[in-house]
């Protein structure tokens, strides 16, 4: 919702708050402001020129033209529009001015003639082309007659005027209408409203001789017609227009603009027809039919079914109720007589119809979190009186209704005692009393019990915490009692929330970001890089198709965001998360698991003038999981290729004594193009084994006294031997003083036998009190060779 700080200064008239303050305020009163922002700021040095002459450059769709801004002397400017002439006032950009995209105007040459200044379309003052009212190949905008030449064209296409962007919650829809922000900004501060009012004059002629309304649906509480006969459409008046386009809304015409601009001032949608194109003075408020077809005023033809409410004449839909009007019947240039619409349509009916279509309009918006149901007739005749103003139209007589419909009123009690109990406040009778009064209540007192009649612009309030909600937020939030709560005992964090704090410590020291991923994602996608077949829950409504199903993995939302940063120019990614998957078990809800999922990509050292650049690879990856596993015993990577979108050769299973609590690798190639991401390492653990197999405790060992001692061994080995097998043998041949095995060498190729691989190891000795002896050594080196024959046919070269 767009509020146009100058139309909300009429409205409360004493407001001296500047849009800034408003900002901050209403923020903290329960309407969350966006931002604001103002059309000319970047705009310099745009000026009323009035052409005083204009000749066309032979040849050319160009005209030079002399302009009027106030100088002494006319400037010569050349322009390109088609609707240049003389006497007509325009937007004029003098030399050193700025308009959109801060492209700055300079003295130049066209085709050999000077030019010292532009005249300007409203796009090229940055007006978007959603609600600009002129394509650029119209011309140039022509300002109004009485436009003085040489003044800023800002007021008079209010472009001065601050607009604040409010982020409208379903609770507080009553605030999408000028009115209803008035009513907030008048009870924030304490000051009166002031709505202006339009006399309607009605001629003798009935409107219920002209048409007649029936509703035979009971999502339709009411629905009202007036006409007005003899309107000439044309452009509104520029306050009109500049209006509605600081709302964000594209004037059209003036029947039409009078529609949107009730639409923005009440809240209240409406819709105009062109009662000749009915074809019939009966109008049929009812539930389409199945099969029916309507071309709405998008040019899209819809199939309707019984689910979505019609408007019809003549048998025949002319407009999908609350939602969007019919092409065949909407106002053109040829409209004379036009049938004014104003209804309550039931909220979920128009959300069901406008999710169907994809269709959603501001008319249903406001349906769908509901309108002020005691204005309909109000807004009516405000609309029927403006356009018989502006389109010099005759309003008949009456509103021909389906019934003559009332909101019921809402009343609500509360005791003071209440309020400061829910408040945690000690305010008086009289304070909270000012304060419904502010909101603009009817409060009647006995005792300590208030007795509060809501205005029906207000229908999110109606039960006691509603009135407990508006004291806190009036009164104010940072003027409430800040108070601990009491307890005899301390909180303590669950030895699951402390494991995750250490595991995070630990990926952030590998030089890994947090990042929070969805829980929701596509069906495919949730049970990525996970083993064998495995059950999803879906949601039945989803928000998109790409939110659709629990996730069974984590890695698929990495790969997602890296995707996002690499198509962002941000190549080089080491994140993790820390959070739940979900299970799906039969007939109960799916059974959430901790785990934790990492994901590396580009270059681990970048290029610079010193070094080169060091890819991430495999080992990289592995040891972020060796830094994680450090205080854990028996840990294993085993080779893994049971997961399709993992590399086969480059996919281990980390193991921790017999149980297996995840994997590390390479994201398989296929799937990587999928994602559209380079070459990218991931890896994932299961958090609760992760937590049962956790060490107790910490064990200190002592520092060795004496210096360690390494010796190297080559072996010959079977190619499909692997570095876990010969480090398991190796360690299994129970020599106490070893401490490090360490490969250093791999090779494969000529001046081997076939089927054969050589590797080469570093085994490091380290006793805790005396010194090795050369015999010594050489015992432990022949043991572990022996063993390593025995047990893997090896040939210690």
């Amino acid at each position: 919702m767009l509020v146009s700080y100058k139309w909300l200064k009429e409205l409360v008239p004493e407001l001296t708050a500047t849009a800034a303050d408003l900002e901050y305020k209403m923020s903290t009163t329960g309407i969350e402001v966006e931002g604001v922002t103002n059309a000319a700021e970047g705009l310099s040095k745009l000026v009323v020129g009035e052409i005083l002459s204009s000749e066309d450059i032979p040849e050319t769709h160009l005209h030079i033209t002399k302009v009027n801004v106030g100088d002494s002397e006319p400037l010569q400017i050349v322009c390109g529009a088609d609707n240049v002439r003389v006497g007509m006032k325009t937007i004029t950009a003098l030399v050193g001015a700025r308009i959109a995209d801060n492209y700055k105007i300079k003295k130049g040459k066209i085709r050999g003639v000077e030019s010292l200044g532009m005249l300007c379309a409203l796009d090229e003052l940055g007006i978007d082309e959603k609600i600009n009212p002129m394509k650029h190949e119209d011309g140039i905008f022509e300002m109004p007659a009485d436009a003085v030449v040489g003044e800023s064209i800002f007021p008079y296409l209010d472009m001065d005027d601050d607009i604040i962007e409010l982020s409208i919650t379903p609770n507080r829809a009553d605030a999408l209408s000028m009115r209803g922000a008035a009513h907030e900004v008048g009870a924030i501060y304490g000051l009166p409203v002031n709505f202006p009012t339009k006399a309607l004059t009605e001629i003798e002629k009935a409107t219920a001789d002209k048409i007649s309304v029936a509703v035979s649906t009971d999502k339709v509480p009411t629905y009202k017609i007036r006409v007005i006969e003899g309107v000439k459409i044309a452009p509104s008046p520029l306050w009109l227009q500049t209006r509605l386009m600081n709302a964000g809304v594209r004037p059209i015409n003036n029947v039409v603009d009078v529609t949107n601009f009730i639409l923005m001032y009440y809240g209240q949608p409406l819709h105009s027809f062109d009662f000749d194109k009915f074809g019939s003075s009966e109008i049929l408020v009812r539930q389409a039919e199945n099969g029916e077809k309507l071309t709405t005023l998008d040019g899209v033809e819809r199939e309707l079914t019984s689910d979505d409410i019609a408007i019809t004449a003549n048998g025949k839909p002319v407009a999908l109720a609350g939602i969007m009007g019919g092409l065949d019947s909407e106002i053109t240039n040829e409209t004379t007589t036009v049938a004014l619409e104003a209804a309550i349509f039931e909220g979920i009916s128009i959300r069901k119809t406008s999710q169907k279509f994809a269709l959603r309009s501001e008319a249903s918006s406001r349906f769908e979190k509901g309108i002020n149901e005691g204005t309909v007739t109000e807004a009516l005749d405000f609309a029927a009186a403006m356009i018989a103003e502006l389109a010099g139209g005759q309003v008949l007589k009456g509103v021909v209704e389906s019934n003559d419909y009332k909101p019921q009123p809402v009343v609500t009690s509360i005791s003071l005692s209440r309020v400061n109990a829910a408040l945690g406040t000690e305010l008086s009778l009289e304070v909270v009393e000012k304060i419904f009064k502010q909101l603009g209540f009817t409060v009647s007192i006995d005792g300590e019990l208030f007795t509060v009649e809501i205005p029906s612009r207000r229908w999110d309030i109606s039960i006691e915490a509603d009135l407990v909600e508006e004291v806190a937020r009036i009164y104010g939030y940072d003027n409430l009692p800040s108070t601990l709560p009491a307890g005899a005992e301390a909180g303590e964090l669950t030895a699951m929330q402390k494991f995750r704090r250490q595991v995070r410590t630990n990926f952030e020291a590998s030089g890994l970001s947090e990042v929070i991923g969805y829980s929701l994602t596509t069906p495919e996608k949730a049970v990525e890089f996970v083993e064998g077949d495995w059950k999803t829950t879906s949601l039945m409504m989803p928000m998109t198709e790409d939110r659709s199903t629990l996730r069974v993995n984590m890695i698929s939302g990495l790969l997602d965001i890296i995707s996002y940063n690499k198509n962002r120019k941000n190549t080089d990614l080491a994140i993790y998360e820390i959070a739940n998957i979900f299970l799906t078990e039969e007939d109960i809800r799916p059974r959430e698991l901790p785990a934790c999922a990492f994901a590396i990509t580009g270059n681990v050292v970048s290029k610079s003038y010193a070094n080169a650049a060091v890819p991430v690879d495999f080992y990289h990856a592995k040891a972020v999981v060796e830094n994680l596993l450090a205080t854990y015993s028996n840990v294993r990577f085993e080779a893994y290729n049971g997961i399709k979108e993992m590399h086969p050769g480059r996919t281990a299973k980390i193991v921790i004594g017999d149980t297996t609590v995840g994997f590390v690798g390479q994201v398989h190639p296929a799937t990587a193009k999928a994602y559209d991401i380079k070459e990218t390492y991931v890896g994932t653990l299961d958090m609760a084994r992760l937590l049962e197999l956790a060490p107790a405790q910490t064990v200190f060992n002592d520092i060795p006294k004496v210096q360690a001692v390494t010796r190297d061994i080559a072996l010959l080995i079977d190619a499909d031997k692997t570095h876990s097998q010969i480090v398991d043998t190796i360690e299994s041949s129970k020599v106490k003083t070893l401490t490090k095995v360490e490969l250093f060498d791999i090779y494969e190729g000529i001046n081997l036998p076939a089927g054969k691989k050589s590797m080469a190891y570093s085994l490091t000795f380290q006793p805790l009190e005396n010194t090795m002896t050369d015999e010594e050594i050489t015992a432990a080196m022949n043991k572990i060779s022996k063993h390593l024959v025995e047990a893997l046919d090896v040939e210690i070269r």
